[in-house]
């Protein structure tokens, strides 16, 4: 008969809950998983090698951000959930659905190899990131392994998502299982996601109705791609304006009602906040010397809001933002929520508002009007500007159906690409060191489809982790990667210059600690070191999209991934 280990039972638990893909990167704390996976499970879900566990945890972030379905992953025990802690920390802020599963032990002292097993075990491995998942668990014997899963699993897809972990013992992984029955996993799936309140969604809506100049802010809504069509069809309903603040894809950036980048939060006599997290980011003025804000929103305006809420708050990380005053706050997931909205809002809403429509509009048209006149006159700088890059790179993606990753280039994309599907966009991404990660997981979501992925990736970025790109090639992920390369860590740069023109101090000297030259680094030689074809650097803003268009044909053509380096202007 053939032996069962506790990490067959492990790998059954795993495959009933669909996963499609593990990433990992190898570790002993697992060896008996690992076995299990590649020989029991026979590679499926398929693994996905990464060289950095921070990596292995964006991969699984980006796949759940385009799919709004959860990935696994598989961090090496302390060290290894170290090494992950800032991918599962960001994929908690963004709410992306990750199951991260570690080796961890032996917890039996007999069982444990000298010095080794000792400096890489914990009494509760969990408490390294527990402050920042959903939940954690260390189960203690086989045959609590496939309950811990399956709970797992609920957890991370109960809106709001969020990471998971849940640590086995390699004692456990090597033991002999016997006879281990799993639960039936279809009786254990996410349960219904949270209604709202009926009586308070009819406040809501009757003051959103009885409003002159409504605007909506939208934030994680477009997680559901259904939401992308309500927030229309609720626009167009209501004549209210919306600002999309990129989170998620939420609002056609085309659409005459999307003021997003204009003052028409100072006009508004109603916003309405749908599933926002941070009120304050769109809603107020910063001086980004003085760290000083204003409100934006007018006196006596009505403020609304519709999303979670305190469901899911953190005791540890303040990514809930500043608390608003609202004067109606609905607690739902919008997925259930908005249609329920819409209902209302057609029964109640009476006013055509076509004064406010036509403001929208002129705002809408005023703004994307000035974007045109500054890129306009950059157009001819070289290096490349930001802007210039966002219009050639549009030139070639336009042409296909395409999928843009993380990275917005500063935000220039949504001044000149056409956002006109609920999957352009999975959200922005979340900061440095992020977005090669999430924008492989993306690409990984899209492979054997006729998707073009399009990576804008910034240097600094990529500079943290190069290795990533052995990821694509490896796996045969097709993705388009348009380096946004001004050669400097220059969020950082604009923050020393202002403070040093704040405090009178050398302003030559704020590239200290800030540049990356000198050497510049050779992305399209390391990539194409890597097994991607790589073109670059360009200056000339002239040649970029001719090697965009070059590049992005051997993606679709050849189905492997390819990266032009264009060189831009500080932004």
């Amino acid at each position: 008969m053939t032996t069962r280990w506790g990490s067959d039972v492990m790998v059954d638990a795993i495959k009933a809950c669909g996963f499609p893909y593990v990433s990992l990167n190898p570790g002993s704390s697992y060896r008996g998983l690992h076995d299990s996976l590649v020989n029991h499970g026979g590679n499926d879900p398929e693994i996905i090698t990464c060289n950095h566990e921070k990596l292995a945890v964006g991969v699984a972030h980006g796949y759940a951000k385009a799919t709004g379905q959860p990935m696994a992953c598989i961090l090496h025990d302390i060290v290894g959930l170290l090494q992950g802690t800032m991918g599962i920390y960001y994929a908690y802020i963004d709410r992306a659905p990750v199951v991260v599963l570690g080796g961890a032990g032996p917890m039996a002292y007999d069982r444990r190899r000298p010095n080794i097993d000792w400096i890489h075990t914990a009494n509760v491995q969990g408490n390294v990131v527990r402050d920042y998942t959903k939940w954690d668990d260390q189960p203690a014997s086989v045959g609590s392994v496939a309950e811990s899963i399956a709970r797992g699993y609920r957890v991370a897809t109960a809106q709001p998502q969020g990471p998971v972990y849940i640590a086995l013992d390699a004692g456990l992984q090597e033991d002999e299982a016997g006879d281990v029955e799993l639960p039936n996993f279809d009786r254990l799936r996410t349960p219904s996601p949270v209604g709202p309140d009926p009586g308070a969604l009819r406040r809501l809506a009757e003051r959103l109705c009885s409003s002159a100049r409504p605007l909506l802010v939208a934030g994680y809504a477009g997680r559901d791609a259904h939401a992308f069509g309500q927030l229309v069809e609720l626009s167009e309903l209501l004549g209210a304006g919306v600002v999309d603040t990129g989170w998620r894809l939420n609002f056609p950036n085309r659409h005459p009602h999307n003021v997003t980048g204009s003052e028409a939060v100072a006009e508004a006599d109603c916003v309405l906040f749908v599933d926002v997290k941070d009120m304050g980011k769109w809603t107020q003025r910063l001086d980004r010397t003085t760290r000083r804000i204003e409100s934006l929103i007018r006196p006596g305006a009505q403020v609304l809001d519709l999303g979670f809420n305190e469901l899911g708050i953190s005791a540890w990380s303040h990514d809930f933002a500043q608390l608003h005053e609202t004067d109606v706050q609905v607690t739902a997931d919008t997925a259930v929520a908005l249609p329920l909205l819409l209902e209302l809002c057609h029964e109640l809403n009476a006013d055509a508002r076509e004064g406010w429509r036509r403001r929208l509009a002129d705002l809408h048209e005023t703004t994307r009007s000035g974007w045109a006149e500054e890129a306009a006159g950059e157009r001819s700088l070289s290096p490349v500007a930001t802007s210039r890059l966002a219009d050639e790179v549009w030139a070639v993606v336009k042409d296909f159906d395409w999928v843009l990753t993380a990275g917005t280039a500063s935000d220039k994309v949504q001044r000149s690409w056409d956002f006109d599907r609920p999957y352009r966009h999975p959200g922005r991404s979340l900061g440095t060191a992020t977005q090669i990660g999430i924008s492989l997981g993306i690409g990984l979501a899209y492979k054997g489809t006729d998707k073009l992925v399009v990576d804008l990736q910034p240097d600094g970025d990529l500079m943290f982790d190069l290795g990533a790109l052995w990821i694509a090639a490896y796996h045969q992920i097709p993705m388009l990667a348009v380096m946004f390369n001004n050669r400097a860590y220059y969020n950082d740069w604009a923050h020393q210059e202002r403070i040093a023109r704040h405090r009178g101090t050398d302003l030559a000297r704020a590239y200290i600690g800030m540049e990356i030259a000198k050497p510049a680094p050779d992305f399209a030689g390391v990539a194409r070191a890597l097994g991607w074809h790589g073109e670059g650097p360009i200056e000339d803003p002239e040649h970029v999209q001719a090697a965009v268009r070059r590049a992005a044909e051997i993606v679709m053509r050849e189905r492997r991934p390819a990266l032009v380096d264009v060189v831009c202007q500080p932004d």
